[in-house]
């Protein structure tokens, strides 16, 4: 069995189709030697290095992973950091083929649901504007909401690199001058959601990412772990963005019992679904104080 070489790499977690095709067209890749060339298919059995150093993949045998992380304020949704602040990739567990993967961005001052995969074209699946995959958001707002303010949110506000609109906003109550909504878009632009807010002349002073597409942020989960998907939550991303799902591979039971805290292989059930699973603290500690989850963040079923 063969495929292209950027589905290939893509899949394995390499990085996105469009990133390998950009390695390729600049001669960064060789396969057995040989400069790649854009459509060439593969199997995973050639020698295949990037940039000269060899990667080592498995020929369609790598297993399908997804977490769902509970980014806490401060931390960077990026590999590296040149400022030397804290990133999510420090407490995520390790890989032994490919890497993690972040699906859509959230800013420094955003907490809340980041999906990450092993999985290159899931990613690159999730993240593409045609997918239209909603994202939905707990904000707290301080200033006054008006109708003709929700009424404009809705339709449409022209901000600075085009038109933007919540596909839904829902009030969730609150106190005094702060108050809680629930929106849902289909983009990723840069903190599109607190721009559109302070287009009406309000800020956000808390703003959580609760779901992704089919995956909500469970309740309970603290700010800097992570649940891993089981095959159900996968299957269900995978079916919204056109993908099918693989066939079904048992995981190793050392690798699982360790993830699971040493719980035997097959001893979650349905109703222990979503089982919290330790942030990895990498070169730092975790946190013992940080960032407190919204007291209000309404997390009721978007109705959709």
């Amino acid at each position: 069995m063969t495929e292209r070489l950027q589905k290939f790499l893509a899949r394995v977690g390499l990085g996105s189709r469009r990133q390998i095709e950009d390695w390729i067209r600049e001669g960064r890749i060789t396969i057995n030697g040989v400069p790649a060339q854009l459509g060439v298919s593969v199997n995973g059995a050639e020698r295949i290095e990037i940039d000269g150093r060899r990667i080592q993949v498995r020929a369609f045998g790598q297993q399908r992973r997804v977490l769902a992380y509970y980014k806490p304020v401060g931390e960077v949704a990026s590999r590296q950091d040149p400022e030397g602040r804290p990133t999510v990739f420090e407490r995520l567990p390790p890989l032994r083929d490919g890497r993690w993967i972040v699906v859509g961005r959230l800013d420094l001052t955003t907490q809340g649901l980041l999906l990450l995969t092993n999985d290159g074209e899931l990613a690159n699946r999730l993240m593409h504007p045609s997918s239209q995959i909603e994202r939905e958001y707990a904000v707290r707002v301080l200033g006054e909401v008006t109708p003709e303010m929700l009424k404009r949110l809705r339709e449409g506000v022209l901000l600075e690199d085009g038109l933007a609109h919540f596909d839904e906003i829902r009030d969730v109550g609150g106190e005094g001058v702060n108050h809680w909504y629930h929106v849902i878009l289909r983009e990723g632009r840069n903190r599109e959601v607190r721009r559109l807010w302070a287009a009406q002349g309000v800020s956000v002073s808390r703003l959580t990412r609760v779901r992704f597409g089919p995956i909500t942020l469970r309740r309970g989960l603290p700010p800097g772990q992570w649940d891993e998907l089981d095959e159900r939550q996968i299957a269900e991303l995978l079916e919204a963005v056109g993908l099918r799902p693989q066939a079904s591979k048992a995981k190793e039971p050392n690798e699982r019992a360790r993830r699971s805290g040493g719980a035997a292989p097959g001893s979650r059930g349905a109703s222990s679904l979503w089982k919290a699973q330790p942030g990895q603290p990498g070169r730092r500690p975790a946190a013992k104080t940080g960032p407190r989850r919204p007291p209000n963040p309404g997390r009721g079923s978007s109705g959709r």
